[in-house]
């Protein structure tokens, strides 16, 4: 596919009177054109820092960001304008301006740029269409609910048909619920108009609900990268394990430190695979974790079993979880 972001080593750090802090190490990655992706990582990990060199709201140390194979470390001051009227942003808390209605909130970018007024309108109009809001053209940012102001800051964003949409934190304020109907707003935009979206979170949840990408962030470096799939499936680091199943939480009343993690796909979430490997096995097993996700419009389950001190049932256990095709990993020090 057509690479429409390309980040290649960039490097962002921060010098203050007492310390200099490393917020971003060398990061090279290259996200897709039309695709969603999802860079999560947590507090403090560089994330956001990352997402706002994007659009050169910071300039790397060093490194080059490149939008369709344009350089902004290149651009003067009136071409990186005009470059980032296609690179939209939309936030945690929304930011919308108090005084202006939700219609005129929306106006606001198309103003901007010099649309008449008339023009502006209409387009307006046609956004808060598109987000499911054209009642509330007239009410006020107080009037509304948290999901509510997300959808016309996402309708702002659209106003000069941006070709990259940049979401920082951007359901973190919101309930569950809500969160789902925003992603799935994004991901009808993301089908719609082909536009290309990144999302900063720290909530897995989020990248499963939508991405097709995922890059993981720990400590200011790329730790992982890949599908959603691929990466849910089989997580190589720690950073990438404590996102995808919280591989850093620690079980101290249990016996047998050996422990697998196993993922389930296609038809085999249907079968009572575990029930079967106990009752051939004649061996209990404790379940640690055990949950289901939507990645990408397929079902995907996952369990961390603990499984007995006696070594010999142990491996019982996992040539008969391997001889059904099931995704089988072996967790180092995920009990104590």
């Amino acid at each position: 596919m057509e690479t429409m972001i390309q980040i290649k080593e960039v490097t962002k750090t921060f010098i203050g009177r007492d310390n200099k802090v490393e917020a971003l190490k060398g990061i090279s990655l290259d996200i897709e054109k039309g695709s969603i992706c999802g860079i999560i990582g947590m507090s403090g990990a560089g994330k956001s820092t990352l997402v706002r060199c994007l659009n050169y709201l910071e300039k790397p140390t060093s490194g080059t960001v490149l939008i369709e194979g344009r350089d902004l470390g290149g651009m003067n001051d009136a071409q990186l304008r005009r470059t980032r009227t296609e690179i939209a942003m939309i936030f945690q808390h929304f930011n919308l301006l108090m005084q202006r209605n939700v219609l005129d909130n929306v106006c606001f970018p198309l103003e901007i740029v010099g649309k008449k007024r008339k023009e502006a309108k209409k387009r307006a109009a046609e956004l808060l269409e598109i987000v499911g809001l054209s009642e509330k053209a007239k009410a006020y940012p107080s009037q509304l609910s948290g999901g509510q102001k997300q959808r016309v800051a996402i309708a702002r964003a659209l106003a000069n048909n941006p070709k990259i949409l940049l979401c920082d934190e951007a359901t973190s304020a919101l309930d569950p619920t809500t969160t789902k109907s925003i992603l799935a707003l994004l991901k009808e935009i993301n089908q719609k108009f082909g536009i290309t979206i990144v999302i900063i979170t720290h909530e897995m949840s989020v990248v499963q609900e939508i991405c097709s990408q995922v890059a993981i962030i720990d400590e200011g470096s790329l730790v992982e990268s890949g599908s959603v799939e691929e990466v849910f499936s089989r997580p190589k680091t720690k950073a990438a394990q404590k996102l995808v199943f919280q591989g850093e939480r620690s079980v101290s009343l249990m016996h047998g430190k050996r422990c697998v993690r196993i993922v389930f796909q296609d038809n085999s979430s249907f079968e009572p695979v575990i029930a079967n490997m106990v009752l051939e096995c004649r061996t209990p097993v404790n379940i640690l974790l055990a949950d289901t996700k939507d990645i990408g419009g397929t079902a995907r389950g996952q369990m961390v079993l603990q499984f007995p001190e006696d070594s010999a049932a142990a491996e019982k256990m996992i040539r008969y979880l391997k001889d059904r095709n099931l995704t089988v990993e072996e967790l180092a020090d995920y009990v104590e």
